[in-house]
């Protein structure tokens, strides 16, 4: 089998970006809607989305579309076909039989829903139909979230469900996960869970909003946004349906249900046309005082706004999840309240929901953009503490028998890769040397730099590290969200306290010949960026032979933002390239004020393709 067409139907959010995802693969995408003009629409909020849904622009019209009376002849050509309409079963039943009678056979049906059961999608679907019948659930933003879910039942044909999940994988770069068909899957169901969980949480124990998000974010591992933010962004009114959903399906002995009742402050605010950013505001609202934009939060006792204020919990800035659920403060009360209570419940799924607790964190870190999920997070505190620490949580059975077989740490390794050439027999991989800032792996005709300093930035000891390697073919290579961010100012703001201008003047001397020998070494330099790829980062980039980068990198010379210049050679690079552009041939100026509005501006490329 082979996927080379495929529709989309509905052009909500999910829609145009699941349709902008295929475009980026290359793979015939058709988007069909109930009118022309809704879909023409659609195509413009793909080609205007901000961050950019799609890698190349100018591939916009690529992405055909049409009305599902009058086009719906297009899903017999093709070989996958998505529904994303609302999320409404009559409607997507009544989409379902009109699709199966138009379908080429063996084509495969999916539904983007979110909430509702497989079983119930397919109940008027004929055994043969049910087959190629799944749910493939992606997450929002699609072209940079790497979960999907492809939720399957006992009556699938798992040929065709393996097929979709390799197809996924190798073409729209996702990180597929086979979940059984349960309530909210895997990822909702453990993430809205531990959203509800913060918020009454935060309620109960009368923390703030500020209070409850400063915590609920950079501090527990998770996104900076925060609970009562998240509602503000998903929308309120919208949660509310997701929660009446999970209530409707869970069995009342769920302790899903304690965290999913009515909050009468929410009742108020849906009532009252306060849903979050997409209304007058939310748990958060921007109000206009005396000219100025100030950004107010709820009180969650009085339901009165006032100004937000910037919370400060004395904190290190890399304070361990251990020594946050210690402290003997309200903050790490509540703290350890949301995790104990996440850790358990999504430890209460395993292994009804699913047998792999791995695929729950995964789960977690693609889908919710977690550092890490809540069976990662019991192994950083411990069995034991976990389970002594407070003598009241109600353990269950996978908790229990991790602590009765002492398996304090239970992870192990999470991929074990096989040496084809020693069959599994022990071979030293690689010599490892490493400074402040960087390791040096020595593996064969390679060298490979990783760095190690907060977001990758760079100092003496990075480009001391680089300058080392080139002796060897060298890739350049970093894990996480940040390539690099550049230099570290901190480091060079250190010298400018000191009013030592010498020990400037060196480390800048420094990273330009370092940028110079990356670009005039006699071995290939190979860069593989992902994440963020700024400042001294970029100049890395330009100066190396090849730079194999992912899809979604961002890049730039944003120095300008700090009042600084780039100094280790990406404006001599960028204005090369631009020089070498059919319009530099015909005008000369145009190079140099191209080069100079870019760096001025500080304008990044949100792909590779913009970036060239």
């Amino acid at each position: 089998m082979k996927i080379n067409h495929v529709v989309v139907i509905g052009s909500g959010t999910m829609g145009i970006g699941i349709a902008a995802q295929l475009c980026n693969a290359n793979i015939p995408v058709t988007l069909l809607d109930l009118k022309t003009e809704i879909c023409k629409k659609a195509k413009k909020r793909i080609y205007e989305s901000k961050p950019p849904l799609l890698i190349d622009k100018s591939k916009i019209d690529e992405i055909k579309i049409g009305t599902i009376d009058q086009n719906l002849d297009t899903v017999r050509k093709a070989d996958w076909i998505v529904e994303a309409v609302v999320e409404r079963i009559d409607i997507k039943l009544n989409l379902y039989e009109k699709i199966l009678k138009e379908r080429k056979k063996g084509s495969i049906i999916s539904s983007n829903t979110s909430t509702i059961p497989l079983k119930v999608l397919s109940s008027k679907m004929s055994d043969e139909d049910k087959k190629d019948f799944c749910i493939t659930h992606f997450f929002n933003p699609v072209r940079y979230m790497g979960l999907l879910e492809i939720v399957k039942e006992s009556f699938n044909d798992l040929d065709k469900i393996n097929f979709l999940k390799n197809f996924c994988e190798e073409n729209l770069g996702k990180q597929v996960i086979i979940c059984k068909d349960t309530p909210g899957f895997l990822g909702n169901r453990v993430g809205v869970y531990a959203i509800q969980v913060a918020m009454t949480e935060a309620i109960k124990m009368e923390l703030s909003v500020d209070e409850s998000d400063a915590l609920y974010g950079r501090p527990m591992g998770l996104p900076k946004i925060g609970a009562f933010g998240l509602y503000d962004l998903i929308g309120i009114d919208l949660m509310a349906d997701v929660l009446k959903s999970f209530l409707k399906e869970l069995p009342t002995s769920d302790v899903f249900h304690e965290v999913a009742k009515e909050i009468p402050l929410i009742t108020h605010l849906i009532k009252n046309g306060y849903t979050g950013r997409k209304s007058k505001g939310g748990f958060r609202r921007i109000n206009n005082k005396e000219g100025k934009k100030v950004l107010e939060v709820i009180d969650l006792k009085t339901r009165e706004y006032a100004p937000s204020k910037k919370i400060k919990f004395n904190i290190k800035e890399n304070v361990s999840l251990k020594d946050l659920v210690s402290r003997n403060d309200k903050y790490g009360k509540y703290t350890w309240s949301v995790v104990s209570k996440i850790i358990l419940y999504a430890s209460s799924l395993i292994p009804s929901v699913t047998k792999d607790y791995n695929n729950i964190d995964e789960a977690m870190r693609l889908g919710f953009s977690w550092s890490r999920g809540p069976f990662e997070m019991l192994e950083e505190l411990g069995v034991k503490f976990f389970v002594e620490k407070d003598k009241n949580l109600k353990m269950n059975e996978f908790i229990k028998r991790l602590y009765e077989n002492k398996s304090d740490t239970f992870y192990g390794k999470r991929q074990i890769y096989t040496d084809l050439e020693t069959l599994g027999k022990v071979k030293q991989i690689a010599n490892i040397t490493s400074n402040k800032s960087a390791f040096i792996y020595d593996y064969s005709i390679y060298k490979i730099v990783e760095f190690n300093t907060k977001a990758n930035t760079l100092d003496y000891d990075s480009m001391d590290a680089l300058k080392k390697a080139t002796d060897k073919n060298l890739i350049i290579i970093n894990e996480g969200m940040q390539f690099s961010a550049g230099v570290n100012l901190n480091y060079v703001m250190e010298f400018v306290k000191e009013k030592n201008w010498k020990a400037i003047e060196k480390f800048i001397h420094h990273f330009q010949m370092t940028c110079k020998q990356l670009k005039y070494s006699e071995n290939p330099v190979i860069s593989a960026p992902s994440g963020l790829a700024l400042g001294g980062g970029f100049e890395i980039l330009v100066q190396s032979d090849y730079v194999i980068a992912h899809t979604n990198i961002v890049t730039g010379l944003v120095e300008t933002l700090v009042g600084l210049i780039p100094a280790g050679g990406g404006c001599k690079e960028m204005l090369w390239r631009w020089m070498q552009t059919e319009e530099a041939k015909k005008d000369p100026d145009f190079a140099p004020q191209k080069v100079f509005d870019i760096i001025g501006y500080a304008k990044t490329a949100t792909s590779p393709v913009e970036a060239m």
